[in-house]
């Protein structure tokens, strides 16, 4: 054979084999939806609020096709293109419309594109329009398949909803940065970095359904010691969330989010992860908590996650006359657990240097055999104590707004460490 054949040949292969891709890449692939930032919107911002900020491969896919960093500051007005491309709908399928075969993946796209008509992001269905949103990550990166579901709820008397599988709330957001359970005001949640990325937390709130815990008395109202470590509990979800982790929350009321009030309605309604009913029996409530903890521990170490923490947040009671600061148990003879315990407290001992003058800041840290603490196999586990529900000058720490939210800001940057 000769040199032009050669040379004839190999120009014929390469004309197939660029066909070949051209027809892999169809035109809609290429046909990004535009969009306009917010004041104030950097790209995690606005990928969130468009259900994208969860796949990093749509991070990545819009810097590049929109020339930016993940840092880069957006322009309020300006557009950018999403990694959602538009193909249009053939009034048939989302399958044959995308020449895909798999049906969970359509049924996906699907959802996406009526959570986008929901949230008031596009003003008619796919359906009406025939414009189909199709999300990057849906097509193009590997990690986008559902998950399995976690193994077998935990007995209940009460029929349970399905336990999610390794995403935490980021399941329950169905793909928005919306959470229900922080509640209207306090619902979205934007996401701001990535810090905690590859972190699981799971978080309990101390006693909760039958078991209000301890009680305490100020100017006419019953303060329940659930009802308070529920609300900092919620709000330290709510930082963890925003900053890239993985967090469970274990003990979950249906209708309290986040509340703003001094005195908080003592109810008994509260359920565990999953919708089961909380027992009335002390230990039997506990293990209910520890197994199912254990078993998202589980699944997240086969799937390779090893930093996983359980935060148990309660209010302490003690003689009316006694102050106690914000004190720290962690898990026997455990020096991962007892690390984040000292960074914690020594997180709060900072903060009072700065605002409490010479009152000085006497929490303690110190290991405790707790069922919660000796029970759960994350690696790391730790059991707070906010204040004494009995004491005039500790409760203040519990009924007002701003200094709830401040324990859950100090939770959180001593986790951030």
């Amino acid at each position: 054979m000769n040199l032009n054949s050669n040379i004839l040949i190999t120009l014929l292969i390469t004309l197939a084999t660029g066909t070949f891709l051209h027809a892999q890449q169809p035109d809609w692939q290429k046909n990004y939806l535009m969009v306009p930032a917010q004041p104030g919107d950097n790209v995690l911002q606005l990928l969130s609020r468009y259900g994208l900020a969860d796949f990093d491969c749509n991070l990545s896919h819009f810097c590049k096709i929109n020339s930016l960093t993940e840092k880069s500051k957006l322009k309020p007005e300006s557009s950018y293109k999403l990694p959602v491309c538009i193909a249009a709908y053939n009034g048939k399928s989302i399958r044959t419309t995308l020449g895909i075969e798999d049906w969970k993946t359509a049924k996906r796209i699907e959802t996406y594109n009526k959570f986008a008509q929901q949230e008031g992001l596009r003003p008619e269905s796919f359906i009406d329009n025939k414009k189909l949103w199709v999300p990057f990550h849906e097509l193009n990166c590997p990690d986008a398949a559902e998950k399995e579901p976690a193994s077998k709820p935990i007995a209940s008397t009460k029929t349970s909803a399905p336990i999610v599988g390794l995403h935490g709330e980021e399941a329950l957001s169905k793909g928005s940065r919306n959470f229900a359970i922080f509640g209207k005001a306090y619902a979205n949640t934007p996401l701001i970095d990535r810090r905690l990325k590859g972190r699981v937390f799971y978080l309990i709130s101390g006693h909760g359904g039958p078991d209000v815990g301890a009680q305490g008395k100020r100017a006419g109202n019953t303060l329940c010691e659930d009802e308070y470590a529920y609300d900092v509990t919620l709000r330290l979800l709510r930082l963890l969330l925003s900053h890239g982790a993985t967090a469970y929350m274990i003990v979950r009321d249906p209708n309290d989010g986040i509340r703003d009030d001094s005195y908080l309605k003592c109810d008994k309604d509260e359920e565990v992860w999953g919708g089961l009913e909380i027992p009335l029996d002390q230990k039997t409530r506990l293990l209910q908590r520890t197994d199912l903890i254990n078993t998202f521990t589980e699944k997240h170490l086969k799937a390779g996650v090893t930093d996983q923490t359980v935060i148990e947040i309660h209010v302490d009671s003690r003689s009316q006359t006694t102050k106690t600061d914000v004190f720290f148990y962690f898990r026997p003879e455990s020096e991962a657990s007892k690390e984040v315990a000292l960074k914690l407290h020594r997180t709060f001992l900072e903060k009072y240097q700065r605002l409490r003058g010479q009152r000085g800041y006497n929490g303690t840290v110190s290991s405790r055999s707790l069922l919660t603490l000796k029970e759960t196999t994350a690696p790391k586990a730790v059991y707070i104590e906010l204040a004494n529900i009995q004491n005039d000058w500790d409760q203040q720490r519990l009924v007002l707004k701003n200094n709830r939210q401040a324990v859950a800001n100090w939770l959180f940057q001593g986790l951030l460490k």
